[in-house]
This record gives structure tokens, sequence and C-alpha cells, in this order.
């Protein structure tokens, strides 16, 4: 019973852990536009939130969280982070930087909006268990 209360909530906990971490990757891009040789980076969402929560058993994640056409997957970066990818250039640069402004925006944008649903959405549960327990 315990589980079925907090399966959503750390589903949600997840995703926004990993949206956090899509933010910070698409504000690095943003921060080395200018930047000689910089390769863009980007995750594999889908996968990434498969195994941070096991889906990789059976759960269907929604065609919204899949991977964006343009990006190659990456084995393992130089960090040591898995499932990042580098954009494919959109146009050629005599800098060979392969950050796209206009991509870059609005994958922050549209990330942003992902971060504030996944927020609420804890909120709003998490608001419900405790009507739930004080018997409201």
């Amino acid at each position: 019973m315990f589980n079925q209360l907090t399966d959503s909530i750390d589903f949600q906990g997840h995703a926004l852990t990993l949206r956090s971490e899509r933010q910070r990757l698409i504000a690095s891009n943003i921060a080395n536009a200018d930047t000689p040789g910089y390769q863009a980076r980007e995750m594999d969402f889908a996968k990434a939130l498969r195994e941070a929560t096991g889906a990789a058993q059976g759960l269907v994640l929604p065609a919204s969280a899949a991977a964006r056409p343009g990006h190659i997957a990456l084995g393992m970066g130089a960090a040591g982070e898995t499932g990042l990818l580098y954009a494919t250039p959109s146009q050629t640069n005599l800098d060979r930087n392969t950050v796209d402004m206009d991509r870059e925006r609005a994958s922050f944008a549209d990330n942003a909006v992902k971060v504030e649903a996944a927020l609420r959405f804890i909120n709003g549960h998490v608001s419900t268990l405790l009507a739930a327990i004080k018997g409201q």
C-alpha cells in the first residue's frame, strides 16, 4: 500500500532530478555558444528516466519524453557521464562549434515548463496526501 502512495512521487522526483540536469546541460551549451570547437551536449531523457526508475522492465513512457532527432548517442562522456549525446550541427561553422542558439533557447524554455509541471504534480500529490491524513 505504501509503495502505491510513493511510486508516483518517486517517479516525478527522478524526472525532476533529470530535468534539472538537462537544464544544466542546456545552460552550459548556451554559455559556450562562442567557444571555438565546443560540441553541444544533450541527454536521452527517456532512456535516463527508464534507467533511474527501473522502468526498463516494462513501464512505457510517453512519446514526449523521447530523445529528439538530430542527436547522436554517446556511450560514455569524458567526465564519466552516461547517456549524453552530441548535437548534430544544423549548419556548418568555421569554428566547429555545434551550439544552435535557437534550438538551445527552445529546449531551455520547453524543459523549464516541464520542470514546473513536475513540481506542480508533486505539490498537488503531497497536498492530496496531507488532506487525506488530516481527514479533510
